[in-house]
């Protein structure tokens, strides 16, 4: 019996769908004996949803690994560099309650050391401004690398903010133009399922069945391959389950901000994403806390403006399957599950899948144990995002309901807690988070806790190695702060020779 798994159908576009054809289609060898074939289905009759305005450094190696240039990304999807995030108002709601989270681990390794020097040398001064440039350089809209440098490189380690939709298109583009990937623009009627569950077919409205050995279930909310797999509420840790977006003008000569901005607000939080043509901003809220209106108000206050405005308005549950991976259908992206967008882990968890699907590639044989150990680790990584996203709330001291509840013992998981209870007397160390590819490392937890004024652990009994001197860390800052360039500058010297080059071939 053939064992191979060589034809993959993919069932929906947007990000997901298209990042899944680009990583397949890049990864196959098509000199293999038995080529892996890539399909894609997406109906005409439903609109993409835009998956996140926000990527993780991660994307700089999927862009890499599908062989999509940087400066052709930047361009085409409205792009532009991040350097973390920033957060306001989180811990008390004060004017100077600001704290970073850069994507930048600190210079030391050793979490003791660096937190015993940052104690004695410079506890005035915010924790990540201390340990790395990044803050620094993202204050100043800064590129996080030069245009000299190899492609995906950078003097720190950044990610993007991007037009999800833009982005969809290009991998669109790269997918069928460049790595041979079948798109069918078609809408998916029936599935064909075999006795033990597995899906043979889906069947499209105009060009009948289309069959496969590995489905890809990247129709989002509908979930139409997956969706008899119970989903998981976590709206009981996650109270947000509505968001107001709007898109708000830019001048062309104005800075880009260079990190996502996260506003604490009474009932929730204010995302405010900068892109060269616009800005991206957001409501996000809980409905149990706050009435349309009021966030609506909220809002309002927060753009600066009594003129009507017109937000779209997204409503969710925080929550992902009890399966992503059942039979021979994987769920990518929104199929699989959403959580609130603090963080930015929509397109992250995307990425991370195939990287799993890829590293992992099963055969009809051993199917159910790589599922098996798919959603093992999956679920895993799922309750790691839930944790590290419900730290930032349960640090707050602010004193309205919606911060108090979040507080209350009740809604903090178990794993939480106990970590919460052993960083009141050493940092987070490594051994805290056991995974080799941890989606939130030690470090990202260091940022949050002492960005919120955690209580600090007091010196141990055991001395530690010297940590890195900060005279030298800030001596790193000032040279970056005068030789990285504007995001702006950067962005306009890529457009023109976008432009020179095709001049030059329209001249040949």
């Amino acid at each position: 019996m053939d064992t191979a798994i060589t034809n993959v159908v993919i069932v929906g576009g947007g990000t997901a769908g298209w990042l899944a054809a680009c990583r397949i289609a890049a990864a196959a060898r098509p000199s293999a004996a038995q080529p892996i074939t890539v399909t894609l289905v997406e109906s005409p009759d439903v609109a993409t949803i835009g998956v996140g305005e926000g990527t993780w450094p991660t994307m700089r190696a999927t862009l890499e690994q599908i062989g999509i240039g940087e400066a052709e990304f930047l361009l085409a999807c409205d792009a532009s560099f991040k350097h973390g995030s920033r957060f306001h108002g989180w811990a008390t709601g004060a004017a100077d309650d600001v704290y970073f989270h850069p994507f930048t681990p600190p210079a030391e390794a050793d979490a003791r050391a660096l937190l015993a020097v940052w104690q004695a040398e410079a506890a005035g001064a915010a924790f990540a401004d201390a340990v790395t440039p990044q803050p620094h350089v993202a204050g100043q809209g800064l590129a996080p690398r030069q245009r000299a440098m190899p492609d995906y490189a950078g003097a720190l380690n950044y990610g993007y903010h991007l037009d999800a939709a833009k982005l969809a298109a290009l991998l669109l583009r790269h997918a069928t133009e460049r790595l041979g990937v079948r798109h069918l623009r078609d809408h998916v009627i029936a599935v064909d399922r075999a006795e033990n569950g597995d899906v043979l077919a889906v069947r499209t409205r105009d060009q009948g069945a289309v069959a496969g050995d590995l489905f890809l279930d990247c129709t989002g909310h509908a979930a139409l391959l997956v969706g008899d797999v119970p989903l998981i509420d976590r709206s009981n840790v996650l109270f947000n389950d509505r968001a107001l977006a709007v898109q708000v003008p830019v001048a062309a000569d104005s800075p880009i901000a260079a990190q996502t901005d996260a506003t604490a607000h009474a009932a929730g939080w204010i995302w405010d994403i900068g892109l060269p043509t616009r800005r991206g901003v957001g409501c996000v809220y809980s409905s149990a806390h706050m009435s349309d209106d009021a966030a609506l108000e909220t809002l309002r206050a927060y753009l600066g403006t009594t003129a009507p405005i017109a937000p779209r308005r997204l409503t969710f549950c925080s929550g992902h399957r009890a399966e992503f991976w059942r039979g021979n259908c994987l769920a990518v992206g929104l199929s699989a599950g959403f959580l609130e967008p603090l963080e930015a882990s929509a397109i992250v968890t995307i990425e991370l899948t195939l990287d799993a699907l890829l590293d992992d590639w099963p055969t009809r044989e051993t199917m159910p144990l790589t599922a098996a150990r798919f959603n093992r680790l999956f679920r895993y990584r799922w309750d790691g995002i839930v944790e590290f996203l419900k730290l930032h709330y349960v640090l707050s001291r602010r004193d309205e309901l919606y911060w108090r509840d979040h507080r209350d013992h009740a809604s903090i998981p178990p794993r939480l807690v106990e970590l919460l209870a052993l960083w009141r007397h050493r940092p987070p160390l490594r051994a805290d988070l056991p995974m080799l590819d941890e989606l939130f490392p030690a470090a990202s937890y260091q940022y949050i806790l002492y960005g919120m004024h955690a209580q600090l652990p007091r010196p141990g009994p055991f001395g530690t190695r010297r940590a890195a001197s900060l005279a030298q860390i800030a001596q790193r800052t000032r040279g970056m702060l005068a030789t990285l360039p504007p995001i702006r500058v950067y962005l306009d010297a890529c457009r023109a020779d976008h432009r020179s080059i095709a001049m030059e071939q329209i001249s040949l």
